[in-house]
């Protein structure tokens, strides 16, 4: 197999292609598309998301200090590519994509409704990166969709339709491979 070399670049993909919900106290809430988000820890439950200094949510999440990440799935496809190209200084990306602000549950800032997981958290540290600031945060809430439960009350989040994005393009995920720890199992 013969490999090109290229310069350094983010190639890490698939990644989550998830709409950031936020809000300042008394102003309108914004939705935001990061595709620069992740779990980085199980206990205390944390994630990150990184944002460019200038977009408009930036000083949102940095002054009120929380955020929802809401998943997104094939139906809100259309929706999470143009709150990641369109400004909420110029424009209420609730109402252009008929999404509904949903209280959350530990915070101010709304989840989205339509959204089939919504992922409430608090800020706890900033750390200035260079092109994008990260926002290191403690889960603190996780509404879920009653219709991907199962009977005995079990997440089916395979029957969400997630999407994920990789280099430029928004994709479904495919078809079930492996389960953890398949590879050891007797």
């Amino acid at each position: 197999m013969s490999k090109q070399t290229w310069k350094p670049g983010n190639m890490l993909y698939p990644v989550p292609a998830v709409m950031v919900s936020c809000r300042r106290e008394g102003e309108k809430p914004n939705i935001i598309t990061v595709a620069w988000a992740g779990t980085i820890c199980s206990d205390p439950a944390m994630v990150s998301i990184s944002v460019r200094k200038e977009r408009y949510s930036h000083d949102i999440i940095k002054d009120s200090g929380e955020f929802v990440v809401n998943l997104t799935t094939r139906k809100l496809c259309y929706a999470t590519d143009y709150c990641g190209v369109k400004s909420g200084r110029n424009t209420d990306k609730f109402a252009d994509m008929h999404l509904t602000p949903q209280q959350s549950v530990k915070i101010a800032a709304p989840a989205i409704k339509e959204s089939p997981v919504n992922i409430e958290c608090k800020v706890k540290d900033i750390i200035e990166l260079g092109s994008h600031d990260m926002f290191i945060a403690e889960v603190v809430a996780v509404n879920v969709d009653e219709k991907l439960l199962d009977s005995k009350g079990a997440l089916r989040l395979q029957d969400a339709d997630l999407i994920a994005y990789s280099h430029g393009q928004y994709y479904t995920l495919g078809d079930n491979i492996g389960k953890f720890g398949y590879s050891v199992k007797k």
